[in-house]
């Protein structure tokens, strides 16, 4: 049975302000932190009960832990090193620390582990100090001054680093400092728990004003809002650890410099169109999560009402846009108006009422239909009318659809979406668009409500094209992970340790997890259909032979898709591919 948090059903506990606590955060270790007031901005979210969690550790550990937080998908409020955690993912600190200890070996968590109980030792000294009517009080300063020496010798050191030097570390062994740190001009708290921190236990105390963490500067610095905002800046001389490989992939791939900086929510990555001509990217960071968008002032209308765009629709209204709504089925539509979004009769209709329209439809027949059709969006597009379409077609329909819209004078934008009906529903989307530059910025709002990130791609049928080759990816990977579970249990191996086994590797992801759960408890309620999965390696496959590269694995994982829908699973989740090899 895989290991749950601390071990399995967790009890009630009466937790309160000032608490030192564990925190759980999603797949990455359970995190120390303390119990505090949130900043007066900061709304708590609706639903269960939750406190709001400082953690330990350093401004770099707390901006990576942020971001891979926010890479997995993890919902979090987070601000200035904190965060709303579900009380049910908190833990009393003391009564679970060496557990905690024995199960998570970390580096960055076992410093973590040293900045709390520095934080305690130096609480502890101040409840020493503060009593001077004790008979012993002299003793006790005596032996509190005794303790507070090695400090000044860390002060010196703390002054040597302002002026960036590098020095030897008194009595602890060699340690080099980085310039970056230098830089920041003293030690984090961390830091000075590495050089001398005698570990004691302690109950929190109860003077929360004299006891607040220390924030940290860079981070502090960059919380403009609710949502974090964070900057994570390694020096060159020191390499990164214990990170998510892929991520470090992703940071030094967008940069030449040695130095990564990765700065995310509310602020946008630009990268630079080389000389070589090569297309530049633009990334816009959702703040859909913390409801800080502003709405743009144009009429919305939207086209296509299934797993995909019902979420978006839904996130669209919930920041405030004014939203018209048409589905083929019209009865989709009714739980919409409730929500406040207005009923267009047709196509033609929504787009000669709204200024810019999203449209997304399951392949390129229903995408050629929705515009060319009877009452289509083309009887509506007039001068300056603008259509986005956020289906996942090949790029010759795209290109299509794109030329006939400008022939009317209309606006053309396409701006397929990665991710999948959760992803949907939590605003959390992926967007790859491409076309006209100017509806790409007036549509920001729009895909920050539906979106984590957007990115530009440059013409039409670049779009079309990145989407494909993703979905490829992960539909080969979905019929990886099926071929393996079942080789697993014919060999007599367990599924359940396979899959305990690959979160702890590599290749640990929500999607992987995800999807091993749907297979292990027969669970294949459509979280993205598989036949659009089936469809989306089919024309993959035909655009690797349009440029005569070859794709053999899409095309191996597209026959066993092909199987799943011979068996009745087109309706299911992709994830049911499974059942092809056990058929």
């Amino acid at each position: 049975m895989r290991r749950r948090w601390l071990g399995g059903k967790m009890a009630a506990v009466s937790l309160r302000l000032g608490d030192l606590v564990w925190g759980k955060l999603g797949r990455y270790p359970p995190w120390p932190g303390k119990i505090v007031n949130p900043p007066k901005d900061l709304k708590k979210p609706r639903g269960k009960k939750c406190f709001f969690v400082k953690f330990f550790g350093t401004e770099d550990q707390l901006d990576l832990l942020a971001l891979l937080c926010q890479i997995s998908n993890l919902k979090m409020n987070w601000s200035q090193g904190s965060a709303w955690i579900k009380v049910e993912q908190l833990k009393p600190y003391h009564a679970h620390k060496e557990e905690m200890i024995k199960i998570n070996k970390g580096k960055r968590f076992q410093q973590a582990v040293d900045a709390v109980e520095e934080f305690l030792r130096r609480a502890k000294g101040k409840d020493q100090t503060s009593s001077h009517n004790s008979a012993d009080d002299k003793n006790r300063r005596n032996s509190s001054e005794e303790r507070s020496r090695p400090n000044s010798g860390d002060e010196k050191r703390k002054l040597s680093l302002s002026e960036g030097k590098v020095k030897k570390n008194m009595g602890e062994g060699k340690k080099r400092v980085s310039s970056g740190s230098s830089e920041r001009g003293s030690k984090s708290p961390l830091k000075r728990a590495q050089e001398q921190s005698p570990r004691k236990r302690g109950r929190p105390p109860k003077d929360e004003k004299d006891l607040t963490i220390p924030e940290s500067s860079t981070v502090k610095g960059m919380m403009a809002g609710p949502m974090a905002a964070f900057k994570w800046q390694p020096a060159v001389s020191e390499p990164v650890k214990d990170a998510d490989p892929h991520f470090h992939h992703f940071l030094l791939s967008q940069t030449e410099k040695p130095a990564v900086c990765y700065q995310a929510i509310t602020k946008k990555l630009k990268i630079c169109e080389e000389e070589t001509g090569s297309t530049s990217i633009q990334a816009a960071d959702s703040t859909a999560v913390n409801g800080s968008i502003t709405p743009t002032d144009k009429k919305i209308g939207f086209l296509g009402l299934g797993l995909m765009g019902s979420g978006i629709v839904s996130n669209l209204l919930k920041m405030g846009h004014t939203v018209t709504v048409w589905n083929r089925t019209a009865e989709k539509c009714d739980l919409f108006i409730q929500e406040g979004a207005r009923l267009g009769r047709t196509p033609a209709e929504v787009v000669s009422t709204c200024d810019i329209t999203f449209a997304c439809v399951s392949d390129p027949k229903a995408a050629k239909d929705l515009v060319l059709g009877p009452s289509g969006v083309l009887q509506g597009i007039r001068p300056g009318k603008c259509y986005v379409d956020m289906s996942t077609v090949d790029a010759d329909t795209v290109t299509e659809l794109a030329q006939v819209i400008v022939s009317r004078g209309g606006r053309f934008l396409e701006a397929p979406v990665s991710g999948n009906q959760q992803l949907s529903n939590d605003g959390m989307l992926v967007i790859l668009a491409a076309g006209d530059r100017g509806l790409y910025e007036d549509c920001s709002s729009c895909f920050q409500a539906m979106g984590k990130t957007s990115f530009f791609l440059g013409e039409v049928g670049n779009a079309a094209k990145m989407m494909l080759i993703v979905n490829m990816v992960q539909g080969s990977f979905m019929a990886t992970i099926a071929e393996g579970l079942t080789l697993a249990q014919v060999t007599g191996q367990s599924q359940q340790t396979l899959l305990d086994i690959l979160n702890q590797g590599q290749l640990a992801s929500i999607f992987l997890d995800q999807k091993c759960q749907n297979i292990l408890q027969g669970n294949f309620k459509p979280d993205f259909y598989l036949k659009y999965i089936q469809k989306d390696l089919r024309l993959a496959i035909a655009l690797g032979d349009a440029v005569n590269h070859p794709t053999p694995m899409a095309a191996a994982a597209n026959e066993v898709y092909k199987r799943a829908k011979a068996l009745d699973q087109s309706d299911n989740d992709m994830s049911a591919v499974y059942r092809a090899y056990i058929h």
